[in-house]
């Protein structure tokens, strides 16, 4: 785990109700209502993961008013601050900090704020690692006012990014911690993990449900984990991740290829390449005015005419790649190919 001190454990069905069910806990442990999520994040489509969800308005297109006392900060990705890419990380996370020092002053006080909700990895937002050193600001200034720090690992977590756990980069400790998909392979089972000085909070009845825990999903669990003691996954991960990015980054210094893509990023085995767009916004025309259109949705239509399954991701030109853990030195070789191809002859056809 990523702290000895998070030591209560409570068992759930999906990444959404793990969510609803840590926002509950942070207001009630707390004693606050208003709970602070940040620009791109996803935690889930249902009522209350839904209303901390800024990565997409599809997610919540014709249902507000969503749930009230959700104020939303930057998170430090060049777009959410500039027209053109900037990768002075130390100069986006100053700037997010100080948005978020403004929003406590002038949106939600600190004494009406419960917790602030963040991916270690952005993911629907466009997989952005979140710099170690915002994470320990977020970590300072949730100690300085009495807020909890609610780390949501549903896509990141049990050795996605090369870690057990995504934060345990920066060495941050969080509050409360949602887990699920990797934790039982697929099969229903999320949990919340937190302090027992916390979790006391609550009365006994106020959290559960009827399918939380279900026998079948915790024998996966612990199969999971066996494979992890046993089959080298993290090594795995570590290996294939230096291997994916030297691929995309070659890729990406392809005379042919030119500047249409911008951005190779990520941890572990998840990652993420950006294309150069024409379209996005006048404000925001993101580096090359003469590049395809669309070429995050047509290189990845073309990878599935060729065999292979990737997904595009955020309101931005990117594909992610999200690999199974345990994927083979020879299967990587095979993706990468198939994926450099693709990109070759889609910007060959302009």
């Amino acid at each position: 785990m990523p702290h000895p001190s998070l030591d209560s454990f409570y068992l759930w069905t999906s990444g959404s109700e793990a969510v609803e069910a840590a926002l509950k806990m942070a207001r009630i442990m707390t004693g606050k209502q208003n709970i602070i999520t940040m620009q791109g994040a996803y935690h889930g489509r249902t009522f209350g993961a839904m209303a901390v969800t800024k990565s997409k308005t599809i997610y919540s297109e014709g249902v507000a008013p969503l749930m009230p006392g959700v104020f939303t900060a930057p998170f430090p990705y060049w777009h959410h601050f500039s027209v053109a890419p900037s990768h002075d990380k130390a100069d986006l996370v100053r700037q997010s900090l100080y948005q978020l020092e403004l929003l406590l002053q002038q949106q939600t006080q600190p004494k009406d704020t419960a917790a602030i909700i963040i991916e270690p990895v952005i993911g629907e937002g466009g997989y952005v690692p979140a710099p170690d050193a915002f994470l320990q600001g977020l970590r300072a200034i949730c100690d300085k006012h009495d807020i909890l720090l609610i780390i949501d690992e549903v896509q990141s977590g049990f050795g996605r990014t090369g870690r057990n756990f995504a934060v345990e980069y920066s060495g941050v400790r969080p509050d409360i911690i949602t887990i699920a998909k990797g934790l039982a392979n697929g099969f229903p089972l999320s949990a919340i993990v937190s302090r027992k000085e916390l979790t006391d909070k609550l009365k006994p009845g106020s959290m559960g449900g009827t399918y939380a825990g279900n026998a079948v999903s915790c024998a996966a669990a612990i199969a999971v984990a066996d494979a992890f003691k046993t089959e080298g996954i993290l090594e795995n991960v570590q290996a294939r991740s230096k291997e994916l990015f030297a691929s995309l980054n070659a890729l990406r210094e392809n005379p042919a290829i030119k500047s249409n893509i911008i951005d190779v990023r990520g941890q572990g085995l998840m990652i993420a390449v950006e294309f150069a767009s024409p379209t996005h916004s006048q404000y925001d025309p993101i580096v090359k005015a003469d590049a395809p259109k669309s070429l995050s949705s047509r290189v990845s239509k073309r990878c599935l005419e060729k065999g292979m399954m990737l997904f595009t991701t955020s309101v931005y030109e990117t594909i992610r790649f999200i690999p199974a853990l345990n994927i083979s030195k020879e299967d990587l070789a095979k993706g990468c190919a198939i994926f450099a191809e693709a990109v070759e002859e889609v910007v060959r056809e302009g």
